[in-house]
This record gives structure tokens, C-alpha cells and sequence, in this order.
């Protein structure tokens, strides 16, 4: 017998989000995924998404220097309105998040990092 699928919990959010980012050149992602391992509550029901990153983190201003950790909080919060997106191609993922998060305006240090993953305006 068909059961429901099972929700999308912040830990699989986070994990995409990692693995769409990680270009190896970041350390806070690894810190991200450390955090964020066990989870295991349903991303819907996490009231404020970029509330429960900056408690874990810092604030997203302490990640100048990290743009792929900087998008990774933005994939975060992208994917927890749009969890039908979560299977979407890295690129596409990406650009809408930088869409969605930043008003299509990026930070320099992430306009050019999108730019470098063949993300240009």
C-alpha cells in the first residue's frame, strides 16, 4: 500500500543545499553540516528558517569572506517555501535562490562567486 512521502527535515534542506555549494573552498559549510546533522524535525514546521541559521552560525554579515556559505543560507531559506524545488539542477537551484534570497541583487562577494558556477544576471 502507497504511503504519503515522507516530509523534507532541515537536515536533508541543509545537506542539499551543501552539496550544491560546496565548491571546496569553504570550511563553513562543513560547520553548517556539523550543526544541522540531526535535524530531523520537518522544515515546515521550523517557524523561522533564517532565525534558527543565525542562532547556529551568526549572523549571514560574519560570512563575507564565504559566499558558497552565504548561498547555502539562501538555498536554506529558498527551500523551505519551495521544497518542490529541492531535486531542481544545482545551477538552477542556485539561481533561484540568488533570485528569490537577494532580490536578484547578490552581495558582491556572492555576484561574483554565482559568476564563477556560470551564474551571471
Amino acid at each position: 500500500m502507497p504511503t504519503e512521502p515522507q516530509p523534507i527535515t532541515l537536515a536533508e534542506v541543509v545537506r542539499r543545499a551543501v552539496e550544491v555549494c560546496d565548491d571546496g573552498s569553504s570550511e563553513g559549510l562543513d560547520d553548517l553540516l556539523l550543526r544541522f546533522e540531526d535535524a530531523d524535525e520537518p522544515i515546515s514546521s521550523v517557524a523561522d528558517v533564517e532565525q534558527r541559521l543565525d542562532e547556529a552560525l551568526g549572523p549571514v554579515d560574519a560570512d563575507e569572506d564565504d559566499a558558497p556559505l552565504t548561498m547555502a543560507r539562501a538555498v536554506v531559506t529558498y527551500l523551505a517555501y519551495r521544497r518542490d524545488e529541492i531535486d531542481a539542477a544545482p545551477v538552477e537551484l542556485l539561481r533561484l535562490a540568488a533570485r528569490a534570497e537577494f532580490d536578484d541583487h547578490p552581495p558582491e562577494h556572492v555576484a561574483q562567486w554565482l559568476a564563477l558556477q556560470g551564474i551571471s544576471d
